[in-house]
């Protein structure tokens, strides 16, 4: 009796469990949402479509609303594909509702897109049985790859029907091109007077003038001999004297250049040249010259540029200035001076600068060399 029981349990379980699983299936017809989905069928009249498989979405004005269930030919006419869907039986599908190919993105997932409707216009409904039924019209179901190709397609027929022109233009360039190559400076040439001529050109700079020091060769009281063999050092100087610019100086401590003039040497160099020349001038050609290997000096004469330029302000002037110690052989100071000149400039551009500048040299240069004499 006991065992009896025991199979009565177990019999009861599994007539439950077979209740339960025919209860959910009833319950997911009727309120999990199967029955509550509206099948229609779509009709391609122009296959391929190209992607399209059971799965895929169908959404209405962008919103997904169901699934592609099913896909099949149909047995009158191959080339007609039929796609079975449901959607949700509140999409608004009207008579007048538009179906068509569409893609995700710009090489996405085919979906199928419904659109459109009016209100007005009755809702589908089923014949004899069948789902109410939507039809894509030709020429709505071409994909992007159908739509590049036919576009090759098209540009490959034009190519095609005016190669002889499309040649004679590229040949026509190339001619052009070559021609302009070998006639660039006379083009060059004529838009510079175009631009003269209109006075849209930019302003032409004056030519670029080099100019020497003057040395001086007249030395009032010199009556003495340097019997000293003596040399004139490369004179220092910082970096932005160290060059064939004509500087200006401003009040604010800038610097600039005198505009189409420049310095026959740097002007370093230039300056050493020419204080030489002076002691030349002055008749001690014997005992002064530039640093040579094969001689040995007993005094060397140091200059370092503190100044060489024109002060444009409060009116324009030529200022140098110089420090000049003089050593023996064995590199002792001897004797030390600082020159100053200042000379007045008509002005501040090319010769006007020049002069003043001589000026001023040549004074510093003629007591440099009196000095040099008095003090070997």
């Amino acid at each position: 009796m006991e065992t009896r029981a025991h199979f009565t349990v177990i019999g009861a379980l599994v007539v439950a469990f077979i209740l339960g699983v025919f209860g959910f299936i009833y319950w997911l017809q009727n309120a999990g949402g199967f029955s509550q989905q509206t099948a229609y069928e779509v009709r391609f009249e122009e296959p391929p479509i190209g992607g399209l498989a059971s799965l895929s979405a169908v959404l209405f004005n962008g919103v997904r609303v169901g699934n592609v269930v099913g896909l099949k030919l149909d047995p009158q006419n191959p080339r007609t594909l039929i796609a079975s869907i449901t959607v949700d039986p509140s999409t608004p599908i009207r008579a007048d509702t538009k179906v068509e190919l569409s893609y995700q993105g710009f090489t996405g997932a085919p979906v199928l897109a419904l659109s459109g409707g009016s209100p007005d216009a009755p809702r589908l409904t089923s014949v004899n049985g069948r789902p109410p039924t939507l039809t894509v019209k030709a020429g709505n179901v071409q994909n992007l790859t159908d739509a590049a190709r036919e576009a090759v397609s098209h540009f490959d027929s034009i190519l095609t029907a005016n190669e002889k022109p499309f040649h004679t233009a590229i040949d026509g360039i190339s001619q052009f091109a070559d021609m302009l190559g070998r006639n660039s400076k006379r083009v060059e040439d004529l838009l510079g007077g175009l631009e003269k001529l209109t006075g849209t050109g930019a302003a032409a700079k004056p030519p670029t003038s080099t100019f020497d020091l003057d040395a001086p060769s007249d030395f009032p009281g010199l009556d003495k001999e340097i019997s000293a063999p003596t040399v004139v050092a490369d004179p220092n100087a910082t970096l932005v004297y160290d060059t064939q610019k004509v500087l200006i100086k401003t009040s604010e401590g800038t610097y600039t250049d005198v505009e189409g003039a420049i310095w026959a040497d740097n002007l370093p160099k230039l300056m050493q040249a020419k204080i030489v020349q002076s002691f030349e001038n002055a008749k001690q050609l014997k005992a002064v010259s530039r640093p040579i290997d094969s001689l040995e000096a007993e005094y060397k004469i140091e200059i370092t540029i503190r100044s060489f330029q024109i002060s444009p302000t409060p009116q324009p002037s030529a200022v140098i200035e110089l420090a000049v110690r003089l050593l023996d052989a064995k590199g002792a100071v001897k004797d030390a001076r600082i020159f100053k000149a200042s000379e007045p400039a008509q002005g501040i551009k090319g010769r006007q600068a020049i002069n003043a500048l001589n000026k001023a040299f040549v004074t510093i240069a003629r007591e440099l060399v009196i000095w040099t004499a008095g003090a070997v």
